[in-house]
């Protein structure tokens, strides 16, 4: 009953239109949506109305959460749901949101199993246990240039679809174990190639962050899939095939993917 009742709030959200306040908000702060169809923005509307309604917004550090801030956060996230049946970031439920970079408690396990403790400056990150923080400051810088390869709310975000499949391992959820197959090939190949290439010094289009762990990769990448797909398409095309299969978008133009 509670699913038949959640089912139909969302369809009704869906349907209902995007007020043109905020739209005004997201063409003024997104680029990469203002440029969007107008059925993908009619559909993206419906997913930004479903993730204000679901989602709590938490000013941390003395900010106040404001609508600019909801709406500008929000769409981002609703850019990695647009076309795929999704259930809307069910382990989210609360967005943390700092006025800028901020410091939190790092914990590495080393190889030689000693443990480092220390402070740690962080832009965002994803837990496990329903919730996202974020700098604004950063979701403002990571939006306005859309071109860079860097965004902090497709980042983060791209780790709660990650966590989707259980743990954060950089294989979210697929459709099938061929699926899962063709991902760990292709990604499993990527993740190596640009370890061996950070190791011998050549420059990457994937930011070396991505190295840190297949996690990490797979947020990475989604920055420069939905950021740069162009260059993606032309120096990863299967990473793009896998990413476009994934997000069914093609954001370098070309044909749609074959989901």
């Amino acid at each position: 009953m509670l699913g038949f009742l959640r089912n139909r709030r969302r369809a009704r959200l869906r349907e209902q239109p995007l007020p043109d306040r905020w739209w005004a908000i997201i063409d003024r702060r997104i680029p990469l949506i203002r440029g969007m169809s107008a059925s993908d923005r009619r559909d993206l509307g419906g997913i930004i109305n479903i993730l204000l309604d679901e989602k709590h917004f938490e000013g941390c550090a003395g900010l106040k959460i404001t609508d600019e801030m909801r709406v500008t956060i929000a769409a981002q996230a609703a850019v990695l749901l647009l076309h795929r049946d999704t259930d809307y970031y069910p382990a989210l439920r609360t967005i943390l949101v700092y006025p800028r970079a901020y410091v939190a408690r790092n914990v590495e396990h080393n190889p030689d199993g000693t443990v480092t403790e220390g402070p740690e400056s962080r832009l965002g990150e994803s837990w496990d246990l329903g919730a996202v923080v974020l700098s604004w400051d950063d979701v403002v810088r990571g939006a306005a240039d859309e071109d860079d390869g860097h965004n902090v709310v497709l980042h983060e975000f791209a780790h709660q679809l990650d966590g989707e499949s259980g743990d954060m391992d950089g294989a979210p959820a697929l459709r099938g174990s061929a699926r899962y197959r063709d991902w760990a090939r292709v990604l499993g190949a990527e993740y190596e190639d640009l370890l061996a290439d950070l190791h011998d010094g050549h420059r990457t289009l994937l930011d070396p962050y991505a190295a840190t762990n297949p996690a990490e990769f797979f947020a990475v990448a989604t920055e420069l899939f939905f950021e740069r797909p162009g260059a993606m398409l032309r120096m990863h095309p299967e990473l793009y095939e896998q990413l476009s299969r994934f997000y069914a978008q093609d954001p370098a133009g070309n044909p749609a993917p074959d989901l």
